[in-house]
C-alpha cells in the first residue's frame, strides 16, 4: 500500500465539506486575513486562529500546501536516513495538524502529539483526524500549550515545526529550536521560501547544529551554509493538487499551485546526506542540462551535463529541483 497517497487522498476528502453553512463572505475575510498574517513580519504572542470560520478557512487555505512542502522535507529524512523511523512524534504549533498528516504518510506506527495554543485550530484537527482513517492521526493527541519560551517537551523521536517560526519573537524563536533540540532524535522545520523564511531555517539550523545535531538534509553537509547573506536563499517547491474546494477558498482556476518553502532536518543519529542536491529548477536545453547544485565538497557549483554522458544525460532530463545529484547508483 502507498501510505502517501492515501493519506493525500484522506486529507483532500476530510477537507471536502469544510466550509458547508460557512457564509461565502465570512470565509473571504478570513482568508484573507489570514494571507495578510501568513505573509507579514510582525511576530504575536497571540493565537493567529481565533475562532471557527478562521480555523476552517485556514486548513481549506493552507493544510495542502503545507502537508505536501512536510510531505518533501520529510521525503529527504527517509532519503538520508531509510532504516529509520519514529515511535513517537510531536507536532509543535501544529494547528489542524497539517505536519502530523504528512508524518502519518511516512510512517506507520508511530504515536502523534498534537501541539497547539488555539483551542479551535486543535478541535478542528481532531475532527478531521477522526475522519481520517489513519491510525496515527486517529490516536493522536491534541494538546492546548503556549508555543515559544517555557514551553516544556517530553523526549521523543520526531518534532515537526511547520510554518511557526514566522509568528513569534527572536527570543521565542530561539526558546523553540533549542527545546526542540534537546527534546527529539529527529527535528523537521518548514518555513516560507521566501528571503525571511530562508533566514529563520538558516538562523534555526545553526542552533541545532550548535545542539550537538547534523544536517541531514537538504544541505550535503554541516558546515556553514555557502550562500552570502543578503545575496541568495535557498528554497525548494512542491506541486500542491487543488481541490474545487481549495480553488473556490484561494480564487484560482488552475488545478495546481507550487508551493515554496525552505527547511532543515537534523538529527542525533547517523545519516546518510546526499552528494549534492538540485538547488535551482533545472535548465534543459538542446543537448545539455544545466543544474545548480549545493555539494558536499565544492559547495556551491554549476555542473553541465550533455549528450555524452549516456545514462547520466538521461537521468539530469528527468531531475526536479530540490532532489539529489548524482540519482542513486549513479556517479557523477
Amino acid at each position: 500500500m502507498n501510505v502517501t497517497l492515501s493519506t493525500a487522498e484522506a486529507l483532500r476528502a476530510a477537507l471536502a465539506g469544510l466550509l458547508d453553512g460557512l457564509p461565502p463572505k465570512q470565509a473571504t475575510q478570513a482568508v484573507d486575513r489570514l494571507i495578510a498574517n501568513y505573509r507579514g513580519t510582525t511576530p504575536t504572542d497571540a493565537p493567529v486562529l481565533r475562532d471557527r470560520s478562521d480555523v476552517a478557512a485556514y486548513a481549506a487555505y493552507r493544510m495542502p500546501a503545507t502537508f505536501e512542502a512536510v510531505r518533501s522535507a520529510l521525503a529527504a529524512l527517509r532519503e538520508a536516513a531509510p532504516e529509520w523511523a519514529p515511535a513517537t512524534h510531536t507536532d509543535i504549533g501544529g494547528g489542524t495538524g497539517a505536519a502530523s498528516w504528512a508524518v502519518a504518510g511516512a510512517w506507520e506506527g508511530h504515536r502523534t502529539t498534537v501541539l497547539d495554543w488555539a483551542e479551535p485550530a486543535l478541535v478542528l484537527g481532531r475532527e478531521l483526524a477522526d475522519a481520517s482513517g489513519v491510525e496515527a492521526l486517529r490516536t493522536a493527541d491534541w494538546r492546548r500549550a503556549r508555543i515559544g519560551e517555557g514551553l516544556e517537551l517530553d523526549p521523543t523521536d520526531l518534532v515537526t515545526v511547520s510554518y511557526v517560526l514566522g509568528e513569534l519573537t527572536a527570543a521565542a524563536r530561539t526558546a523553540l529550536v533549542d527545546t526542540a533540540a534537546a527534546a527529539a532524535q529527529a527535528v523537521v522545520i518548514v518555513e516560507p521560501g521566501t528571503p525571511d523564511g530562508y533566514a529563520r531555517i538558516i538562523e534555526a539550523r545553526d542552533r541545532l547544529i550548535a545542539a550537538g545535531l547534523t544536517v541531514a538534509a537538504p544541505c550535503p553537509h554541516s558546515e556553514a551554509c555557502p550562500i552570502e547573506p543578503g545575496t541568495d536563499w535557498c528554497h525548494f517547491s512542491a506541486r500542491v493538487s487543488r481541490s474545487s474546494l481549495h480553488r473556490r477558498v484561494k480564487g484560482g482556476s488552475l488545478p495546481y499551485e507550487d508551493e515554496k518553502f525552505s527547511y532543515v532536518v537534523a538529527t542525533r543519529f547517523a545519516t546518510e546526506p546526499v552528494l549534492a542536491r538540485v538547488t535551482r529548477k533545472p535548465q534543459i536545453r538542446k543537448g545539455q542540462v544545466l543544474l545548480d547544485l549545493c555539494t558536499r565538497d565544492e559547495a556551491l557549483k554549476r555542473s553541465t551535463v550533455t549528450k555524452r554522458h549516456g545514462e547520466l544525460y538521461r537521468a539530469a532530463r528527468d531531475i526536479a529541483w530540490g532532489d539529489a545529484w548524482p540519482p542513486p547508483g549513479d556517479d557523477a
